[in-house]
């Protein structure tokens, strides 16, 4: 039976207890996947974990947002269904001198006690089942460790299998839950889309009467789609994820009022165009994407808030995509005053 680590919460400590001494040495090619210092290769781009570059952490996904949203205006979406991201996964992550550099100064420090660095020791050293830290198998694969997710969602201690050997081109144990797929992929880059926000433009603008209709439409330059690739480039393994815009939906702020059409949503044509712009002479026409107020906002004004519906797709380097990530929402609210109209008695 393969000797198991101290569980998440514990590696933590180590990890706190130990990184001073570990982070004193210096990071050289082979110390971890991807080698020493790492460049983001593209804008947009970000290696994960808190210490790229050395023994620590071998900042094995790269994230690509150069096709992300952008601007102070943008935000995660909501899902629609209720979804959290991978807690924690096991991937590619040392060299054989990488783990020998990692695990050496917890077992010289002593800090995990001399039966365990024993059992350790003849686990990763000795032959029971690898030796020397697998230095004769250098550049013919890597050990895996697990990552955890960095906003820590439910279950993210799940993953204490302890370091285990991968051939570069074998798949990982099947025994072994949690490894990264391609679909674990598309599920952290879901995590990482940002969608824009926008005021829909209004005739009237920003001041509108009782009963009449006030159209509403936003153009295509925001609304696009917008996708984020995680990729893991020492398994050629990789996932887009894709939100589109389908719908837009207006909620007036208050119930003394009428959306147009009547359920409030409007559809995103295929250029990303909602509703239409008011143009001279469609005073008597019922707008496409509109809404029309029934009582006066009074001395205040009325909060419509525009929610845009993003369908969410991905693909993978596997062939693999799908629908089945939950499409979400995002939004923004903003004031519009509503007025009596003012009659004249002769």
């Amino acid at each position: 039976m393969p000797a198991m680590r101290p569980d998440s919460r514990t590696l933590i400590a180590l990890f706190l207890a130990t990184s001073f001494l570990a982070g004193a040495q210096t990071a050289v090619a082979d110390t971890g996947v991807g080698g020493g210092t790492k460049t983001p290769p593209n804008p947009g781009e970000k290696t994960t974990g808190d210490a790229d570059g050395n023994v620590l952490s071998a900042g094995v996904i790269v994230y690509d947002r150069s096709k992300n949203g952008s601007g102070q205006s943008v935000g995660p979406v909501t899902p629609l269904a209720s979804w959290t991201p991978p807690a924690c996964w096991y991937a590619p992550k040392y060299s054989p001198a990488a783990l020998q550099a990692y695990l050496e100064p917890i077992w010289e420090a002593g800090s995990t006690g001399d039966a365990w660095d024993a059992t350790q020791r003849d686990r990763y050293v000795n032959g029971k089942p690898y030796k020397d830290f697998n230095k004769d198998e250098a550049g013919k694969g890597y050990w895996w460790d697990s990552y955890v997710n960095k906003s820590f969602p439910p279950g993210w201690d799940k993953c204490d299998e302890p370091y285990f050997w991968v051939a570069t081109g074998d798949d990982p144990p099947a025994d072994i839950p949690n490894t990264v797929t391609p679909e674990i992929l598309a599920k952290l880059a879901y995590n990482e889309i940002r969608v824009p926000s926008k005021d829909v433009s209004l005739a009237p603008a920003n001041t509108t009467k009782v009963n009449l209709p006030t159209w509403a439409w936003l153009d295509g330059a925001t609304f696009k789609p917008v996708s984020v690739t995680a990729r893991i480039d020492a398994l050629g393994m990789w996932a887009t994820t894709t939100a589109k815009p389908v719908a837009l939906k207006i909620d007036p702020g208050t119930s003394d009022a009428v959306t147009y059409p009547a359920s409030g949503v409007c559809q995103i044509d295929g250029n990303g165009t909602v509703g239409e712009k008011y143009a001279k002479g469609d005073a008597d026409r019922t707008p496409p994407c509109g809404v029309r107020y029934l009582r006066s906002s009074g001395d205040g004004s009325y909060q419509l808030k525009a929610t845009v519906t993003w369908q969410i797709s991905w693909t993978g380097s596997d062939g693999g995509g799908a629908h089945d990530l939950p499409d979400g929402t995002f939004g923004r609210s903003q004031d519009v005053t509503v007025q009596e109209i003012q009659s004249v008695n002769r």
